[in-house]
C-alpha cells in the first residue's frame, strides 16, 4: 500500500495542525493504521507510537501524551487517514509518519513522513 503524508509545518505552541495519509488502499477493514514519529535527533527506528484506529470497528488507541489533545481518523470516501492535533507543545516536534499494518499478515508500510515544528 502506497502512503503519503500532508499538512505538516510550522505552528506556536498551543496551535492545531491536521495531518492527511492519502492511501492507494480502497478497503480498510483489514488494516490497522496509525500515526507514528520521529522525535529529534532520534533514528529512524526509534520512531514512536502517537495514535492508530482500527478499520474494522473503528476502535481508536493514543500515547498517552497525546491523549485529549490528538484525534484520529478516517475518511473512507476519499481513502484518507487524518490527525487532527490541537494545543500542541514544543515536545511535539517530530517527523510525524503514516503506518498501516494488515492485520493478518502483519505487513507494515510507513510513508515518508511529515515535519511538524512546534515553537515555544
Amino acid at each position: 500500500v502506497q502512503l503519503v503524508e500532508t499538512g505538516g509545518g510550522l505552528v506556536q505552541a498551543g496551535g492545531s495542525l491536521r495531518l492527511s495519509c492519502a492511501t492507494s488502499a480502497r478497503t480498510f477493514s483489514n488494516y490497522e493504521m496509525g500515526w507514528y514519529r520521529q522525535p529529534p535527533g532520534k533514528e529512524r527506528e526509534e520512531r514512536v507510537f502517537v495514535a492508530s484506529i482500527m478499520g474494522r470497528g473503528g476502535g481508536t488507541s493514543y500515547a498517552d501524551s497525546v491523549k485529549g489533545r490528538f484525534l484520529v481518523s478516517l475518511d473512507t470516501v476519499n481513502n484518507a487517514l487524518s490527525l487532527q492535533m490541537n494545543t500542541l507543545k514544543p515536545e511535539d516536534t517530530a517527523l510525524y509518519y503514516c503506518r498501516f499494518e494488515t492485520t493478518t499478515t502483519q505487513v507494515v508500510s510507513f510513508g515518508r513522513g511529515t515535519q511538524v515544528v512546534v515553537s515555544p
